[in-house]
Order: structure tokens, then C-alpha cells, then sequence
């Protein structure tokens, strides 16, 4: 019996569509490098048979040199992916000494979702020859028929060919040759400029800063790399400074054959820094043969001129940024902006330093007048600048201007419908305004865009609001050094009951970096450990703080009301929830089911507040969808 070719596979809860590339996982498209795609199709194909592993690498990577390591990672990569199988066991089995196993039962399926049905062969009858010969010619016309009938079909008046998917390209920080502690900075900022006059392509998704900046002075694994960025490109590179010149040496790697698409070498005077990006930018374009429109053949064309000095500043402040230190990162900034007050950019990042500087560090009020004034003038330099329209945006949430921030990203986005991080920030602006879905799908594009958006200090919240706190714990990325990511991780388990393992969590975090919110992890640790008081002390002396200051946003104080209340202070955890909804945070559908907020369901006081919440959410609701 001969099988059709099916449209697609299920095996678990997975379905696979080799002709769209595509896997899925309910309604969530799943992101798999080309290659990983094509070893989980050579899998599935195959289920149930041993392969051994030459054969594997024959198929996947057919003339190329590749090291058995390629397909030790990207079977890890997929089997992290896909978790465990229905049965609790691995979905790829590993056959000692020999190869690999597919082992979940796959069931082929047509374009509808239905089960592929065999197609039947001719069978021999005592017909005479022609009348069978006068069968099979009628056979051929039906099929060539449907055929045509399919083409015309799918060829639909006005229909264009998708476009294809465009190249995915991480470019990783410099590796300093000399490692003088003086030009070290230059390491991740020029790295930095490339993605940023990349940013605009469409033809090319390249992935954010905050994104490689992990593997700033690491060697490299080309494999890992790629498999943990999702790329299918990487620019890696060295420099060399001695005195006033400078050598940079870069090399464009295709991840999957870790073969040189290209290599170069620039040399220049140190003045000459602000020419690097333009240059390596136009380089990368034509290594990778894209075809750009006349709008964006004109954002690669050389940008003005930056002078010298304000340009080593601004990449000595940008260096200080990808490592949080924000009130080193505003000093070099202020400097550059007084040399050279028409860089758009270095404006557009000193205003998301002194919003992140009142955020997280409590530096005071005044700095978000300060970013309001630096990111306006960033757009006025540069109406088109996406980095100022997003921080800015920001900056409008977190000071409880929401209803002008979503305006300000929907039509951002009308130009640049595949941005993640306008994708995610716009989803942020809805969790406030307490559309949750929509808030979860908006954050769920922008992985699907750039999925090191996940490690980029973005938090799923949407889930946690939705009470769905396993699916909240699993959007987290697996960081262990961050006090951020690492209380959040806490507050998941700690809405499942964990507690002890909360508590860890939220130690461990304070222990690592003094903020709101682990000042607040800090509180709530101390509840579990059953010191009452000393978790109120923290709340009341960083609830004081934040009120000096004038700084904080809605959804951090909160979640200070959150504490409260878990703490048993019915009145400090109404007053912080007052103030949490008079700073602009009204998620008025997670509020009236939110199980810390328990303690405060007594007090008659609470459903005031609560009609303030579902008043504004009702009209942000009515306003925007």
C-alpha cells in the first residue's frame, strides 16, 4: 500500500507541517532554527526506527564537515523544546554507542487536520488490456484535473507568494585582543551600533543587545551559540586598539555548517569610530545577498557625522548600560549630549537611563521629568527612531500615562509590524490597562519575532494575572544571576504555594541586587520565615523611600500592597493599593481575583477602590478595542 506525502504530523500534543516550517503547540507557533526543523522532520519521518548517527548527519548536513557536536546540541536544543512525552519519557531516545529513536507515536494528517488516508494501488483484473489502459488514462486526467484545480485554488485573484522568511543574525560582542581594562567598553557598543542601523531591515531580524551581551568576553561555541540565540547567522569579530588606531576583524558564520560566508578587516583612526557601524552594517548586507527597498537602501547610507569625542562618550555610557550601572551610564551620557547635542541616540538612551534610574534605583523624581524632556528630543532630532519611541513609551506607563503610550506603539508598529520589543512593550501597556489576553498575545508575537526576548529583562505578567502560574514559570528564562528574574521566579512559586522554595528564590535575589522589587521578595520571605514584623519593617521603610523620592510605578507599589496584605496590614495594604491605582495601574480584572489581596476583602473600604480600577479599565477597554 503506497502512502500519500502528508500535509502534516501530530505526536503528542505537537503538530508538525514540514511544508511551512511550522510547529505548533496549541495555538503557539514554537521557534526552531532551519536546521533543528529539518533533524525534527528527519525524526518524525522515521519514528520508531533506530538512526544511527552517521546517517543522521548525512541527511541533515549532506557535503559538509560537521563535527558530531552539531547534532549532540541540536538534539538537546529539541528535546528541551519539545519536554517530555506523554508517558514522562524523552521524545528522542538515545541508543548507546549507535544513534537515536523518534519514540512517540506519530499520526500523519492531510491539509484539513483529518488522518491521511492511504492511496490504493491498481489492482490486477481479467479486464482486456485496453479497457484497463482506457481505466488509467481517465485515472491521470482526474488527477491532473484536481491538480490544476488545486493551483487555481490556491492562486487566487489579488494573492502574492509569502515572502520568505527572513535571515535571523546575532552579532556578538568584540573580543578585546589586547584586553586593556581602557577600551574594553568598545566590545559590546560596537557591537551595539551594528544591530541598531540593522534594526530597521525587514529582509533581516537580528537580535537585540540585551540579547548577546551575555557572551561579552566568552568563548564561543558556534552551535551553542546559535541554538540558544535562534539564529541561523553570526557575526563574530576582535579589535586591537594602539593609540589612535584601531583594527577590527570580523567574520559572518552560517550556524548550521559553521562555514565563513565572509570575513573582513577595517582598519581606521580612532576619530573615525562613528563610521564603523555604517561600514560594518553595508558589509553584512551584501554577505547575505538582501535585497533592501529604496527606504531602507537610504537607513543604510552613511549617517551624519558624531563628533569624536561625544561618540567615545556615548559608547562608554551605552557599555555602562548593558550592565546596569545607571548612574555611571548618565554621566558619560550628559557628556556626550554636551559635546554633541544632535546624536539622536545618545539622547534616546540617557532618557531610558534616568527612567531606569527612578525605576529601579530610586533616584528621584526629577529624572523622569529628564527622560520625557531627552526622549522628545531624540524624536525631534529623529521622528523615526524607534529606540525613543519605545522608551518613551515606557517611560508614559510607568508614570501612569498609559492611555498615550498605546497610540504612540499602535502606530510605530503600522511601519514596523514585526518589532518585538514594540510588540512587547505594547503588550505591557495593555497588562496595565488590564486587557490580559491581549496583553499575553501581544508578549507571545514578540517572542515569536525575536524569542531572546525572554532573557532580555521582559516578564510575562499576563499569565501570572491570568492565573495560569505554571505557564507564568516557564515563560521566565533559566537565570540564575539575576535578582530580577530570580524574584519573579519566587513570586511565581509563592502564588503556587511553595513557599520554602519561594522564599529561597526571593533571599537570593535581595542578596543579589537591592530594589523595589526585592525589597519586597525580602518582605514576603520574612513572612514565610515567620517574622511578621521584619517584613513590615522593609515594606514601611521602602514604601517611605519611594514616597521622598516621588519614584516608582503602579504595578511595583502593587505589588508592595500585595505584601501588605499577605503581612495582615489591612490599612497600609488599602493605602499602597490606592496608590497603585492613582499612579496609572488598573488591571481591574486580576485585582477583583487576586488571591493575595485576601486579608483585604474584609474591609468595606476595599470595593471604593476596586470601582475606581474597573472605571478606567472600562474606558481604556471601550477606548482601544
Amino acid at each position: 500500500m503506497v502512502l500519500k506525502t502528508p500535509d502534516a504530523y501530530r505526536f503528542g500534543p505537537f503538530r508538525l507541517e514540514p511544508g511551512e516550517h511550522r510547529l505548533t503547540l496549541g495555538e503557539e507557533t514554537l521557534p526552531l532554527a532551519p536546521k533543528s526543523f529539518e533533524l525534527l522532520v528527519y525524526f518524525v519521518e522515521n519514528s520508531g526506527r533506530l538512526l544511527l548517527k552517521d546517517e543522521i548527519m548525512q541527511a541533515i548536513w549532506p557535503n559538509s564537515f560537521v563535527e558530531e557536536a552539531n547534532l549532540t546540541v541540536a538534539i538537546s536544543g529539541l528535546r528541551k523544546l519539545l519536554g517530555k512525552s506523554e508517558d514522562g519519557g524523552q521524545y528522542i531516545e538515545t541508543v548507546p554507542k549507535k544513534g537515536y529513536r523518534f519514540t512517540a507515536p506519530v499520526q500523519p494528517l492531510s491539509s484539513a487536520g483529518s488522518p491521511a488516508h492511504p492511496v490504493l494501488p491498481v489492482r490486477q483484473s481479467n479486464q482486456p488490456h485496453g479497457q484497463r489502459l482506457r481505466y488509467l488514462l481517465v485515472l491521470l486526467v482526474g488527477l491532473v484535473l484536481a491538480a490544476a484545480l488545486l493551483i487555481v485554488r490556491t492562486r487566487r485573484p489579488g494573492a502574492t507568494p509569502a515572502a520568505p522568511a527572513p535571515h535571523t543574525l546575532a552579532v556578538l560582542p568584540l573580543k578585546n585582543v589586547k584586553n586593556d581594562a581602557d577600551s574594553d567598553f568598545l566590545g559590546f557598543s560596537l557591537a551595539d551600533a551594528v544591530i541598531t542601523k540593522l534594526g530597521s531591515l525587514h529582509s533581516l531580524a537580528v537580535r537585540p543587545s540585551s540579547a548577546v551581551e551575555k557572551y561579552r568576553g566568552r568563548l564561543l561555541n558556534i552551535p551553542a551559540v546559535a541554538s540558544d540565540l535562534q539564529v541561523d547567522t553570526l557575526l563574530t569579530g576582535n579589535f586591537i586598539r594602539d593609540h589612535d588606531t584601531l583594527r577590527i576583524t570580523y567574520q559572518l558564520i552560517d550556524a548550521a555548517s559553521q562555514k565563513i560566508l565572509d570575513n573582513d578587516t577595517l582598519d581606521l583612526k580612532y576619530d573615525r569610530l562613528f563610521t564603523v557601524q555604517d561600514e560594518v552594517a553595508q558589509w553584512i548586507v551584501k554577505g547575505l545577498q538582501l535585497h533592501l527597498s529604496p527606504g531602507e537602501a537610504a537607513l543604510m547610507r552613511s549617517a551624519e557625522p558624531v563628533v569624536p569625542l561625544a561618540y567615545e562618550y556615548y559608547l562608554r555610557g551605552i557599555d555602562l548600560v548593558s550592565r546596569h550601572q545607571f548612574p555611571l551610564a548618565i554621566g558619560m551620557l550628559e557628556r556626550s549630549a554636551a559635546i554633541d547635542p544632535n546624536h539622536a541616540l545618545t539622547w534616546a538612551y540617557l532618557g531610558y537611563c534616568y527612567t531606569s534610574d527612578a525605576a529601579f534605583e530610586l533616584g528621584g523624581r526629577e529624572q523622569y521629568s529628564k527622560a520625557r524632556d531627552a526622549e522628545q528630543h531624540a524624536l525631534a532630532l529623529d521622528p523615526n527612531q524607534l529606540e525613543a519611541t519605545m522608551f518613551l513609551a515606557n517611560l508614559l506607563i510607568d508614570t501612569g500615562q498609559v492611555e498615550q503610550a498605546v497610540p504612540l506603539l499602535r502606530k510605530a508598529l503600522q511601519n514596523n509590524p514585526e518589532h518585538a520589543g514594540l510588540r512587547w512593550e505594547l503588550g505591557y501597556a495593555y497588562r496595565f490597562g488590564g486587557m490580559l489576553q491581549e496583553s499575553a498575545a501581544e508578549c507571545e508575537r514578540a517572542r515569536r519575532i525575536d524569542p531572546s526576548v525572554r532573557g532580555n529583562g521582559a516578564v510575562l505578567n499576563a499569565y501570572l494575572y491570568l492565573g495560569e502560574y505554571e505557564k507564568f514559570l516557564q515563560s521566565l528564562p533559566d537565570i540564575n544571576d539575576s535578582g530580577f528574574f530570580l524574584f519573579y521566579r519566587g513570586f511565581g512559586k509563592y502564588h503556587k504555594q511553595e513557599f520554602d522554595s519561594a522564599a529561597e528564590d526571593f533571599e537570593r535575589a535581595y542578596q543579589l541586587h537591592s530594589s523595589l522589587y526585592t525589597q519586597v521578595g525580602l518582605a514576603l520571605a520574612d513572612g514565610i520565615r515567620n517574622k511578621r514584623r521584619e517584613g513590615l519593617q522593609v515594606l514601611h521603610e521602602l514604601e517611605e523611600k519611594m514616597q521622598q523620592r516621588r519614584v516608582g510605578d503602579g504595578e511595583g507599589t502593587y505589588k508592595i500592597a500585595q505584601a501588605y496584605a499577605v503581612l495582615g496590614d489591612v490599612p497600609s495594604g488599602l493605602r499602597a493599593l490606592r496608590d497603585s491605582i492613582q499612579a496609572g495601574f488598573f488591571s481591574y480584572p486580576y485585582m477583583i481575583r487576586d488571591p493575595l489581596l485576601a486579608n483585604l476583602r474584609r474591609d468595606p473600604r476595599l470595593p471604593r477602590l476596586l470601582k475606581l480600577a474597573e472605571a478606567r479599565h472600562q474606558e481604556f477597554r471601550r477606548r482601544f478595542f
